[in-house]
């Protein structure tokens, strides 16, 4: 194991496998050298991934089965190549990575931390508070229209919102507008939400150009992967004024993320937990251990990407 899961999923783990805690450990070369022929598996989290690196280290390794939807940090040429399998934890997560990614849409737009600080420090004492932007009805472009991104425009659609969407091609299976160029479709909203996969694919895809389309009343919302958006052009944005606002789940270099970002009172910060409740990380554990108890008994993996 790469990284801790929580407990429940823990003791299973180790009443049925014999676990080897990879974060517990001062050297971990050494570590994995003692046991490199007799280890099958990986379980690891989406952020920590597995390396080409690592698994070729592993000459026994059979799988690796990601605690989250994200397998950027997954080597999936290597794995592909030397025939591990690779398996995720999509479906469960969606509809609590959707809430969140509306929860920070109306938390930038009608200001709601602000709001809860006014009343704490006796500001509404003093007067009212300024007037924030309003969510429903507007214009919402999706960046990625996958699970999450659908669900997101499940979400705004019961606010009336005007959907869009930016994807590799268009969906014919959902009713909203499909903009083959993303700035056209920054350039068309007001709200940008961004639910795109990571990788090298996506990297900096919200740059700066896309940023400028968006423009001084535009709101974006990343609940994807860090990566996808330029950091460097959001926080000049975000400083300059030249968007209104930026609700961010996600971030380049978590959880050691760029500290210019607590200095500004535009944006909403959310350390990559949009997945984090009970139900859902539940689920997500007991699928890993699903996909393992498959493996190792023969049978169909439940959610495999490689």
């Amino acid at each position: 194991m790469t990284g801790p899961y929580p407990d429940w999923d823990m003791g299973d783990l180790e009443a049925k496998y014999r676990v080897h805690k990879l974060w517990r450990t001062e050297d971990k070369d050494a570590l994995i050298a003692s046991h490199s022929e007799a280890i099958r598996a990986i379980a690891t989290r989406g952020e920590l991934g597995a390396s080409a690196a690592l698994m070729a280290k592993l000459p026994k390794l059979e799988i690796v089965s990601c605690y989250g939807v994200g397998t950027d940090a997954i080597d999936l040429a290597y794995a592909r190549k030397n025939g591990i399998r690779v398996t995720n934890t999509p479906d469960v997560l969606t509809e609590d990575v959707a809430d969140i990614g509306i929860g920070l849409l109306l938390a930038v737009a009608r200001k709601i931390p602000q709001a809860d600080s006014y009343v704490r420090d006796g500001s509404w004492r003093e007067g009212n508070m300024p007037l924030v932007t309003r969510v429903c009805g507007k214009r919402l472009g999706i960046v990625g229209l996958g699970r999450v991104g659908a669900a997101i425009a499940k979400r705004a659609a019961a606010f009336d919102c005007t959907i869009a969407y930016f994807d590799l091609r268009k969906r014919d299976d959902l009713p909203y507008t499909f903009v083959g160029d993303l700035v056209e479709l920054a350039r068309q909203s007001e709200f940008l939400i961004v639910t795109l996969a990571g990788g090298e694919g996506t990297k900096n895809i919200i740059d700066a150009a896309v940023l400028a389309a968006l423009g001084m009343d535009g709101i974006i919302i990343n609940i994807s992967r860090g990566s996808t958006v330029d950091e460097t052009a959001l926080l000049a944005a975000l400083e300059t004024g030249s968007i209104k606002g930026a609700g961010l789940d996600v971030f380049w270099n978590e959880p050691t993320i760029d500290e210019r970002f607590l200095r500004l009172s535009n944006v909403v910060l959310q350390p990559h937990h949009a997945s984090g409740t009970v139900e859902t990380r539940k689920a997500m554990g007991q699928l890993v251990r699903d996909n393992l108890a498959a493996h190792f008994s023969g049978q169909a993996l439940l959610t495999s990407v490689v």
